[in-house]
């Protein structure tokens, strides 16, 4: 529950008009801000805490803590942009391992330091230049050969190697902008 500086000051006092009694306290919060029967109020916790926080600063505000940074400081921000610029395909975890952080700190400095983002790189056919008249000159024959009202399905195909190829799904590139990087792969593996 939050509490406007009203409700603070209030609970602090209440607290100890009725010797220092969180119940009674409640009630008289209760009936004070016209809470409905089953309302919130504030808890046990709540009230000792403001009271604790009072006793100590004189205030009913608590103190914001500010932790120094330990991981995402400016040397490390600087060591994961120089890594990822030298290598932007390789993985969080190989970067994370390289530089002695763990991966989601490095994940952290990606998206919120640096606004990089991980783009997935398009897998197309290498195309030669021949390429190009010998699609044309088969489209022309598969059009005077389908009839007008044949239904003809396309589709991409797919080639699987014995020797490795790229693995689609996890092949990304990080960068702060869309590079539109195309990965170009011959349709048959040279011998």
């Amino acid at each position: 529950m939050r509490w406007n500086r009203e409700e603070r000051a209030f609970a602090v006092e209440a607290y100890f008009s009725n010797h220092q009694s969180v119940i009674a306290t409640q009630r008289s919060f209760r009936t004070h801000f016209n809470v409905a029967p089953r309302g919130p109020v504030p808890d046990r916790k709540s009230i000792i805490a403001r009271v604790k926080t009072f006793r100590e600063t004189g205030s009913t505000t608590q103190q914001i803590i500010r932790i120094a940074r330990r991981v995402r400081t400016p040397e490390n921000i600087e060591a994961v942009r120089t890594s990822i610029l030298q290598s932007p395909q390789r993985s969080v975890r190989k970067h994370a391992s390289a530089l002695a952080l763990s991966a989601r700190s490095v994940r952290r400095n990606f998206h919120e330091d640096l606004n990089f983002h991980p783009y997935k790189i398009t897998i197309v056919q290498e195309l030669s230049v021949a390429d190009f008249t010998a699609r044309r000159n088969a489209c022309e024959a598969l059009l005077e050969n389908i009839a007008e009202d044949a239904i003809v399905y396309f589709s991409d195909e797919a080639h699987f190697h014995l020797s490795g190829s790229v693995n689609r799904q996890n092949m990304r590139y990080w960068s702060d902008t869309n590079p539109q990087k195309l990965h170009q792969k011959p349709i048959s593996e040279r011998k």
